[in-house]
């Protein structure tokens, strides 16, 4: 065990130095250094793209199998795969929710997971596309200097694709052979009208992109080229985007709203439960390796105590068991209590 003080980087003594220097590696699941490749054909060099997968299942996954489904579990996935229907997953913070997108991704080799993240300003237009009108405009203008100058003229219609970008939800219905998987964090956090928005979309599987629309038989083959949440090209005919696979979609909410009928109707919903010590040892394996874990059994007994009573995330146990065991500081117990503070205690 070190001394008092011996870990901290910042010493909060005024005097510069180059402690930073002996900052050790970040924690798995913090560590954005390693972010993967998207190639121009749309392919994934090293990964997932973003190094998301990694960050959620762990650089130990192989050996720890971290995600340990029950049979209900696993029947509510499967049923989602076969019927083409979203998957609702609720349950308390850190219970795996969205881990659960990336476990399926991962295993199936559906590629990157497309994430989006639900605020209350959030939008159907968001997920499906964004259209940057106010650089075609600015864009327009300075062609029409150009073509006042003695350039050549072009058509406006020409190139409308390069202001248009599919969001998260708009690129998972792309056509493709195999479904993609897309996470709709949070949903729980959205606007009353999200979910009602959302019916349509996830029921027939298309949406149509007006700009393109009107302009369709302006366009060569009725053709644009308009950029993916990835950050590649595809070409969309007429103005429309329609699914020929499905996604497998997860909506996660931590139970802080309920939900209209008809979205409940047209979704498998699944609710987790606290994992219990098996499954958070497999957490903390999975993520840390097996020694951390033996090392950490007792905060993870600890843990389980007191999420009886309190509510608390298994993210703050990770960071309790990485802290304290990289560290090693004295005071151990006073430092994991410190990290692992109850979310629902007065403000």
């Amino acid at each position: 065990m070190s001394e008092p003080g011996e870990w901290l980087i910042y010493r909060g003594a005024g005097e510069p130095h180059d402690g930073i220097t002996q900052l050790p590696p970040p924690p798995p699941w913090r560590d954005f250094a390693n972010r993967s490749e998207v190639c121009p054909d749309g392919s994934v060099r090293g990964g997932d793209g973003d190094g998301s997968a990694d960050r959620r299942l762990g650089g130990y996954r192989h050996e720890a199998e971290l995600h340990r489904p029950g049979a209900e579990e696993l029947e509510m996935v499967n049923a989602a795969l076969y019927l083409r229907r979203p998957l609702l997953v609720t349950g308390s913070p850190g219970a795996g929710k969205s881990t659960l997108a990336h476990s399926v991704a991962h295993e199936l080799g559906l590629g990157r997971v497309l994430r989006w993240p639900i605020v209350s300003r959030s939008t159907l237009q968001d997920g499906l596309y964004h259209y940057d009108a106010i650089a075609r405009l600015q864009d327009v203008q300075i062609a029409a200097h150009g073509a006042a100058a003695g350039a050549e003229p072009q058509d406006p219609s020409t190139g409308i694709g390069s202001y248009i970008r599919l969001g998260p939800l708009g690129t998972a219905l792309l056509p493709s052979q195999a479904p993609r998987v897309l996470l709709i964090d949070e949903m729980d956090k959205s606007d009353i009208d999200l979910p009602n928005d959302l019916l349509n979309v996830l029921e027939e599987g298309e949406f149509a992109i007006p700009e393109l629309e009107r302009i369709a038989d302006r366009l060569p083959d009725g053709v644009a080229e308009v950029l993916t949440h990835d950050g590649t090209k595809v070409r969309i005919r007429g103005g429309r985007v329609q699914c020929t696979a499905f996604p497998f979609v997860v909506l996660t909410s931590n139970g802080e709203r309920d939900f209209p009928a008809p979205l409940m109707r047209r979704c498998i919903h699944l609710e987790l439960g606290r994992p219990d010590r098996q499954r958070l040892a497999a957490f903390v394996r999975a993520h840390l390796g097996d020694e951390a874990a033996r090392a950490g059994d007792d905060l993870i007994i600890h843990f389980l105590e007191r999420s009886r009573s309190e509510l608390i995330s298994t993210d703050q146990l990770l960071n309790a068991i990485y802290l304290t065991g990289a560290a090693a500081p004295a005071g151990r117990d006073r430092l994991a209590d410190l990290l692992i503070q109850r979310l629902d205690r007065p403000r």
